[in-house]
C-alpha cells in the first residue's frame, strides 16, 4: 500500500538537528515526503501555560515530555521572542527542497496559531500566512506547493484565506479520504488531504511505547481509504530517529510505498464534497479539524 509521508516540523531545534537525520534516512531508503516548515518565530515554550488544563498535563506526563522533545524546545520563547527559524535554518530547508521533497507552509508562528486562529477573520488569517509564504519561497527559490494547519487547527475563515495562495491542496484536518471541503455550507475549491493515522504522542504511553508504535501504524494501514501518516521532526527525527529507521525499513520489506502527500491528488479530477467540522480525538487535548 501507499503511505503518505507527512513532516512537520514545528521548532527551531526541530529544524536544526531533526530535519538533517530525517533527509539522511529517507535518502537512504530512496523515499519522498512532505514536509510542512514553519518558518517565523519558535516561540513552542509559551505552549507551557496548558499545563493549568488536565488533559494537556497529563497528555505531557504519559509521553515523557521533557524526555521526548527536550527542555530547549519546552521553554523556547517562554520570555522573549524565539528565533527566526527560516532566518537561522534557511539552508536546511533548501536542502530538503533540492533532494526532491514536497515543501509546504506550516505557520509563521506556530504557537500563536494554535493559541488565536479560532478568532481570525480571513484577512488576519491571510495575513499571517502570507508571512509565512513569502520567507519559504524566498528559502527554497520557488512557491512551496501546499499548507497544513498546525495542530490540524482550521477554520472556515482560513480556508477562504488559503484560496488566495497557489497551493494545489492542503492537509488541515483527519480524516478518510481526499475531499473537498464545506464549511457553513459553503464549498471551497483546494482540496484536503487528511491525516489519517495517530501520531506517536496520541498513542504512547495508552499500551504503546517507542518500540512497538512502528508495528502499531502497519497493523492500522487501510486498503479501502488512503494512508496518511505524520511525523515529528522533534521527535522521529531525534528522539525516536532509530525507531523510525527501523519502522521505514519494515514497511518497505513488506512491499509498502511511501510516498508525498501530493501524490493523492495527482491528475484527480473527480474530488468529492464532503463537510469539514469541529471534533475531538483521543489522545490529543481541545479541538481539531475533521472530515465530517
Amino acid at each position: 500500500m501507499k503511505i503518505g509521508l507527512r513532516v512537520d516540523v514545528d521548532t527551531f531545534r526541530g529544524t536544526r538537528d531533526g530535519v538533517p537525520a530525517l533527509l539522511k534516512i529517507l535518502s537512504e531508503n530512496n523515499i519522498r515526503a512532505t514536509f510542512f516548515f514553519s518558518v517565523g518565530p519558535d516561540n513552542m515554550g509559551r505552549h507551557l501555560w496548558r499545563l493549568l488544563k488536565p488533559a494537556f498535563f497529563l497528555k505531557m506526563l504519559r509521553s515523557k515530555a521533557a524526555n521526548l522533545y527536550g527542555w530547549d524546545i519546552l521553554l523556547r520563547g517562554t520570555f522573549w521572542s524565539g528565533p527566526i527559524i527560516g532566518v537561522k535554518c534557511g539552508r536546511i530547508m533548501r536542502e530538503a527542497a533540492q533532494s526532491g521533497h514536497e515543501i509546504g507552509l506550516h505557520a509563521w508562528d506556530h504557537h500563536k496559531w494554535q493559541a488565536q486562529v479560532e478568532r481570525w477573520g480571513v484577512e488576519e488569517a491571510h495575513a499571517e500566512m502570507g508571512r509565512g509564504f513569502e520567507m519559504l519561497s524566498e528559502i527554497i527559490g520557488r512557491q512551496p506547493d501546499c499548507s497544513a494547519a498546525p495542530a490540524w487547527k482550521c477554520t472556515g475563515n482560513v480556508l477562504d484565506a488559503r484560496e488566495k495562495f497557489p497551493f494545489v491542496y492542503n492537509s488541515d484536518c483527519r480524516g478518510q479520504s481526499v475531499f473537498l471541503p464545506v464549511v457553513d455550507g459553503k464549498q471551497k475549491k483546494q482540496p484536503q488531504v487528511p491525516v489519517t493515522l495517530p501520531t506517536y504522542d496520541e498513542v504512547v504511553g495508552r499500551g504503546i511505547n517507542a518500540e512497538s508504535f512502528g508495528d502499531f501504524i502497519l497493523s492500522r494501514l487501510r486498503e479501502d481509504a488512503i494512508n496518511v501518516f505524520t511525523i515529528h521532526a522533534e521527535v522521529e527525527g531525534i528522539a525516536l530517529e532509530n525507531e523510525f529507521m527501523k519502522f521505514v525499513q519494515k514497511a518497505e520489506s513488506l512491499g509498502h510505498e511511501f510516498c508525498p502527500l501530493g501524490e493523492f491528488v495527482k491528475n484527480k479530477s473527480d474530488i468529492p464534497a464532503c463537510r469539514m467540522t469541529r471534533g475531538a480525538l483521543a489522545g490529543r487535548e481541545g479541538w481539531l479539524s475533521v472530515q465530517a
